[in-house]
């Protein structure tokens, strides 16, 4: 590996918006032959920095560098030209087109007569493919691909337009195992050839498994660059968030009693009519975590939406403990015994204007002891809030903060403190700790192995494997609308997991909680 000369060196980078120093005097290198891991939080600024190599943003100060020279990138096209790629975390591809048709978008190879040549792009697109073994079919609409294959499709497009340094933003999110593997094989493949990849990742075994060296950022500021050989997953979360951690999940065996939640053969369209859920039935049971395991949009949120009201059912039926909820209003359900942590707590879990008072009661506002027919017991409201905030952790000037003033962490404790506050029969934690930072999730994972073990049923949806697998008593993944395995959470692998994801296996879940048949 050459140490001598960057292909890419940021120094002193700094980008500001209105009220927000996203990026602090960031220094940032990037060598051939190798994988940079760039490592933070949501809201670090790791990809604040990267759109400004890239030419999305111009920044305030700093200097950017390109094989030693200094240049200065204020649009995309000049980074192209510069030899910088970036592959985003939603694909920028047209789904009626052609993977070639796609890869040669704006840099369209003509005949002598001017007109499209896609013979010729075929013929390029293969050659590429084969140098960086990045298989494609150049004829398939990528609408009839897989994701998987959609992400090589969106390397290749930086490869055809000449890139020597490749950006990857949270490329794994909407990955199975077997095609997070596959990347990682891509990955290094393109560091033999010389194209060194900067990746972007808050996941802390990936950057173990593929990067050399990891830059890590923490509220806009650089904590540090450090090899991977002295690195551990340890190491980079007390980097990331400025003390030590743990990273496992601390829980017993579950000890399952009766029926809380019974789905039974839900079926729902969407918006235009499509279905989205097909015959999806399983129940959870009190005392026990059963996680839904996927790829994101094969029908979780959609799954979500139905028992909590805010989606209709076709046909099936949603009980909670024993009677019919199935389309019942969003606060019929509530007042019945769910508490739900959603998937965007900004859309659907906070209000960002109000303080942390108001939210710790949003949806039992006008219930006692909060509110008596029209009027509002503040002091009530008051007192519990000063008991969640405390027993809670959440990390706040005065309970009066507007929660927009609050992080992510802390938003997300909010809404915890107050679901968990409704004591209800059936907590449903979608997403919980999307966008929060390690220590916030240790915090996250205790609570929600509290109320399973204080008797409550629990359904947890999540994107990310080790957090499904970590707390769930059973495991159910989700492929196309329908449910298409069940598996014990003690037996569960990311390999068996991914093939039931990709559709590649299923089993007949059983309908009640139990062993797998």
């Amino acid at each position: 590996m050459n140490k001598k000369t960057p292909v890419i060196e940021m120094r002193d980078m700094t980008k500001v918006f209105p009220g927000v120093i996203a990026n602090d005097h960031i220094n940032l290198a990037v060598y051939e032959g190798e994988v940079l891991g760039l490592l933070g939080e949501n809201g670090a600024g790791k990809s604040v920095l990267m759109s400004v190599l890239y030419g999305l943003y111009p920044p305030t100060e700093g200097e950017i560098f390109v094989r030693g020279k200094q240049v200065d990138i204020t649009e995309p096209k000049v980074a192209i030209e510069h030899g910088i790629g970036m592959v985003h975390q939603h694909f920028m591809l047209v789904p009626p087109f052609t993977v070639a048709e796609n890869i040669i978008l704006g840099s369209e190879p003509r005949t002598g007569a001017g007109t499209l040549d896609i013979a010729k792009a075929a013929e390029d697109i293969k050659a590429l493919s084969e140098k960086y073994n990045l298989e494609v079919d150049p004829y398939a609409k990528i609408e009839d691909i897989s994701v998987g294959m959609a992400q090589r499709v969106e390397i290749l497009k930086t490869m055809y337009r000449g890139a020597q340094v490749l950006i990857l933003d949270e490329p794994t999110a909407v990955l199975t195992p077997q095609e997070i593997k596959g990347l990682f094989k891509i990955m290094r493949n393109l560091t033999e050839s010389g194209v060194p990849v900067i990746f972007i990742s808050h996941k802390l075994k990936e950057l173990m498994e593929i990067c050399d060296r990891v830059t890590v950022i923490r509220r806009g500021k650089m904590i540090g660059t450090i090899g991977i050989e002295d690195a551990s997953p340890q190491v980079l979360a007390s980097m990331m968030v400025g003390r030590d951690v743990v990273l496992e999940v601390d829980k017993e065996a579950g000890h399952p009693k009766e029926v809380t939640l019974d789905v039974k053969n839900i079926h729902a369209v969407d918006q235009n009519g499509l279905p989205v859920l097909n015959g999806v039935s399983f129940q959870v049971r009190a005392g026990e975590i059963v996680g839904i395991a996927g790829v994101a949009g094969n029908g979780q949120s959609e799954l979500i939406e139905v028992i909590t009201g805010l989606h209709k059912a076709k046909s099936g039926a949603v009980q909670l403990m024993g009677e019919t909820i199935t389309n019942h209003s969003a606060k019929q359900i509530i007042h019945g015994g769910i508490a739900t942590i959603p998937e965007d707590r900004h859309h659907r879990g906070l209000i960002l204007d109000f303080s942390i008072a108001d939210n710790g009661v949003l949806g039992s506002h006008d219930q006692p002891p909060f509110a008596r027919w029209i009027r509002r017991n503040f002091d009530a409201i008051k007192d519990y809030a000063d008991e969640f905030i405390q027993e809670f952790d959440v990390r706040t000037p005065n309970q009066e903060a507007l929660v927009r003033n609050l992080s992510g962490g802390n938003q997300q404790k909010v809404i915890i403190a107050r679901e968990i506050g409704r004591e209800p029969n059936l907590l449903i934690a979608a997403q919980p700790t999307r966008g929060v930072d390690v220590g916030a999730i240790e915090f996250i994972h205790k609570r929600i192995i509290e109320q399973r073990d204080a008797g409550k049923a629990v359904l947890v949806i999540s994107n990310e494997l080790d957090e499904v697998m970590g707390l769930s008593d059973r495991i159910l993944v989700m492929f196309h609308g329908e449910i298409v395995g069940e598996i014990p959470g003690e037996e569960a692998t990311e390999d068996e997991l991914g093939l039931y994801m990709a559709g590649a296996k299923r089993n007949t879940p059983p309908s009640q909680g139990g062993e797998t048949k």
